[in-house]
């Protein structure tokens, strides 16, 4: 598997694009903003994205969606928990200098269990809710897309509309039983693993004295 990292945006959201390391078919995980960069990027490498695909649907991680679409008319995909996040975020764009018509109308959705596929590659989707109620990661080859659910030291915040702490401290108690080595690649800030989020994120570890299951 082979991961290009472009943060983007204002808020320096993380936008993956991601290959099976042998052919060019590529899927971009969280658009958030800075189409020009994300497509200069795709084309530098001779990539061939295929689908577009929403951890959660805020603003700092779908804004570009609607320009990478026009652009190759790509299938934008996100859990179907998201809709409603997704129309609240549409209505909300002009706060960000958009029109609602400058996001996509149409998607496709995931549920549980499902898996993402591109070339060889298989990633699974994980139901991960707290940050928004539909909020997803993705499972395989090693690593686990995050998404606002879990960062290097931190987690999402769950005080806006949609949120939920008790949710995401379950959707921690997913994520945290995976193997030490997985990376973790977030939607914000630097890569980890679980291994180190065990041990140095508090909302993780069950020593620090933060109670949360």
């Amino acid at each position: 598997m082979q991961v290009h990292r472009i943060p983007v945006g204002q808020l320096e959201a993380n936008c993956y694009i991601v290959t099976d390391g042998r052919s060019s078919d590529a899927i971009i995980i969280d658009p958030g903003d800075d189409p020009e960069r994300i497509i200069s990027h795709i084309e530098k490498n001779g990539l061939r994205p295929i689908r577009i695909i929403f951890t959660h649907a805020h603003f700092d991680h779908v804004g570009a969606s609607g320009d990478l679409k026009r652009r190759s008319d790509l299938p934008v995909m996100m859990h179907e928990e998201e809709r409603a996040t997704y129309e609240v975020t549409r209505k909300q764009c002009v706060s960000w200098g958009l029109s609602p018509d400058d996001l996509p109308k149409d998607f496709k959705t995931f549920r549980e269990g499902d898996r993402i596929t591109v070339g060889n590659l298989s990633l699974e989707v994980i139901h991960t809710p707290g940050h928004t109620p539909g909020s997803i990661c993705l499972y395989g080859n090693g690593a686990i897309f995050t998404g606002d659910t879990l960062f290097r030291g931190s987690v999402g915040r769950t005080d806006r509309p949609g949120g939920d702490t008790n949710k995401l401290l379950a959707s921690l108690k997913k994520i945290k039983v995976l193997p030490e080595n997985i990376r973790v690649l977030p939607g914000h800030g630097d890569e980890t693993t679980i291994g180190h989020e065990r041990t140095g994120n508090p909302f993780l570890n069950e020593g620090s004295g933060i109670k949360l299951f």
